[in-house]
């Protein structure tokens, strides 16, 4: 019953921390209530992405013509069919974080757990039965929930949010998505694509408002043509529902206009999964509804640390899985170097997909930067171009004094697996100079970031 380390929570953060904990000798234990993996796994980021590559698949059957290959008969989605496989990929990598802790020897306690002393965690498992388990150092991964608006009360029914949106039984006819982020426009996407009509509603003036701007309006541009009606500066204000339809009553800059549908799907954030857990009797700091931690996820409590979705900063997977790592390496006594925040790649996996790191060109302006910019479409991209995917564009954003990468913004196909390459140059302070003399493979959709680079500085070849 007495450990080194116990992880309480088994998402990206947690099960991440606890092997690194592990793969550093510390005896660790983890707390699990529900599936191993998390909220991520079993029902975020891997399912979304099963649905939405079933989705992508449907496209490219549907556009078979363009390609020079003949389909005949009718095409339609298998809803159920769809669903089914996104849980059983989910399932097969929930089973997979299974392993990995078997692997590494670490134990998984299953049940609620709450801090209840110095040290000491107490988990409740399915039958009321409450076990205390002792350990030096406690890390809180306890991750995030779908956020509930007033007047967007879920039920789970007509009413719903991300997870009930993962394995809905049958294709609604009609969907308004509240809230354009990544979790909805990504839903809204995907619902369009399988044929529902989809109202996308967002209370500022851009959709993902967290992109560049230029991004925003692309994005939107994009999403427009495929189907969806989008409504910016606007809020939904409250819900009727009458037997299988949803009156959905929607403030605009014209006044109030109301939209039918069968499904209203709630994708306005999250809330930290921080009550009932013992941090106010630990001692544990609470600062604008979220843990207070230092550079290392240190709280206010001796011994206690907290990673992920419930400590301010970006609430993504692989922020909480860095962060584990280095509270761990910490400490286990080494000295890991603090994350950098401003480096951290957000990707929204719409059609087209969207990635960005660093400064927008707003903020960098706003940062008092004297700024380059250099864009490159992906209609000058001979790839884009053999792929049929000419839509979007990179955006990179310099330092004109020292040539210093600031940021980076792309739309288009594929361009969440090439984000990583921004954030390595940024990361190793590469120049514009130096990104432009670096070789990349022609033809690849990765030769616009090497286009975009030198467009910033006067020099690009292919426009």
């Amino acid at each position: 019953m007495n450990y080194d380390l116990i992880v309480v929570g088994s998402g990206p953060g947690g099960y991440v921390a606890a092997i690194r904990a592990s793969q550093l000798g510390l005896k660790t234990a983890i707390i699990e209530r529900a599936e191993l993996g998390g909220i991520c796994l079993n029902w975020g980021c891997i399912p979304t992405k099963s649905l939405l590559k079933s989705a992508q698949v449907f496209d490219y059957v549907k556009h078979a013509s363009e390609y020079g290959i003949i389909v005949e008969g009718t095409v339609k989605p298998d809803f159920s069919g769809i669903i089914a496989r996104s849980r059983m990929v989910a399932e097969g990598m929930s089973k997979g974080v299974q392993f990995l802790l078997k692997k590494n020897k670490i134990e998984v306690i299953n049940g609620f757990a709450s801090l209840s002393g110095p040290g000491i965690v107490s988990v409740k498992d399915d039958n009321g039965m409450v076990t205390a388990y002792q350990a030096t150092s406690i890390i809180l991964a306890t991750g995030a929930r779908s956020k509930e608006l007033p007047g967007l009360k879920q039920d789970g029914n007509r009413i719903i949010g991300y997870r009930e949106a993962l394995s809905l039984e049958k294709l609604p006819a009609s969907m308004v998505v509240v809230g354009s982020g990544a979790i909805g426009t990504e839903l809204a996407s995907f619902y369009n694509s399988m044929g529902t009509d989809v109202t996308l509603v967002e209370f500022l003036p851009d959709i993902v408002p967290l992109e560049d701007e230029e991004v925003s309006k692309a994005l939107s541009r994009s999403l427009k043509k495929a189907g969806i009606k989008i409504m910016t500066e606007s809020s939904v204000e409250s819900v009727e529902i009458a037997g299988e339809t949803c009156h959905v009553s929607i403030k605009t800059k014209k006044g109030i206009e109301t939209r039918e549908a069968e499904i209203v799907l709630s994708a306005v954030g999250i809330t930290p999964n921080i009550e009932n857990l013992g941090l106010e009797t630990a001692g544990v700091v609470i600062e604008k509804g979220k843990v207070k931690v230092n550079q290392y996820y240190a709280t206010s409590a001796p011994g206690v640390y907290a990673i992920g979705d419930i400590v301010s900063g970006q609430a993504l997977a692989h922020v909480a899985s860095a962060e584990g790592i280095i509270c761990v390496e910490k400490i286990a006594g080494l000295e890991p170097e603090p994350l950098n925040y401003n480096n951290i790649p957000g990707c929204t996996y719409t059609t087209p997909e969207v990635a960005s790191v660093g400064y927008t060109e707003k903020g960098a302006k706003a940062a008092g930067f004297d700024i380059k910019i250099g864009k490159f479409p992906f209609t000058a991209s001979g790839k884009a171009s053999a792929s049929g995917a000419k839509d979007g564009f990179v955006k990179l954003i310099f330092d004109s004094k020292h040539g210093e990468l600031l940021g980076a913004h792309l739309i288009g196909s594929n361009v969440t697996e090439m984000i990583a390459e921004i954030v390595v140059a940024r990361k190793l302070e590469i120049t514009g100079h130096e990104l432009i003399k670096t070789i990349h493979p022609h033809p690849t959709m990765s030769e616009a970031i090497m286009e975009a680079a030198a467009a910033a500085f006067g020099e690009v070849i292919h426009l």
